[in-house]
């Protein structure tokens, strides 16, 4: 993508074309979380963990679903689906890894404010180059 012109995020944005926004990512992320750790996905749990409401929870499954990222059931479970998992399982990666170098550089324990603000905007291979990175400093 990098052919020497310059764009405003948003241009670089169009660029990418990407299929899901940020805040889909951001719930798909929630969910594969909470997925592993609990199994069952309630609306609920998902308006809890990302303070949001109800409401906003259950208008992104619907947005979710339609991308066949998640699959609700009856009574307000949600569980993604095997598309989801691995997009889902990425995203995590991605988080941690972000988070890991924030950690380093800035020498705090949690970060994660910093990452919720990039995590969006760095692309696959900068994630790949980040964790390699992270791998050759951990190497005594």
């Amino acid at each position: 993508m990098d052919n020497g012109n310059f764009y405003t995020l948003k241009g670089y944005e169009r660029l990418e074309e990407k299929k899901i926004t940020y805040a889909m990512e951001d719930y798909l992320e929630m969910i594969c979380r909470l997925y592993q750790e609990m199994g069952l996905v309630r609306i609920t749990d998902l308006a809890k963990n990302l303070n949001v409401r109800p409401s906003s929870v259950t208008k992104m499954v619907e947005h979710l679903k339609s991308a066949d990222l998640v699959e609700s059931q009856k009574y307000g479970a949600v569980k993604p689906t095997d598309m989801g998992m691995e997009l889902g399982r990425y995203l995590i990666k991605r988080h941690n890894i972000i988070h890991e170098l924030l950690c380093h550089i800035n020498h705090s324990e949690n970060e994660l404010e910093q990452v919720e603000k990039i995590e969006h905007f760095l692309n696959e291979e900068t994630i790949k180059n980040i964790e390699t990175f992270l791998q050759t400093i951990a190497k005594p």
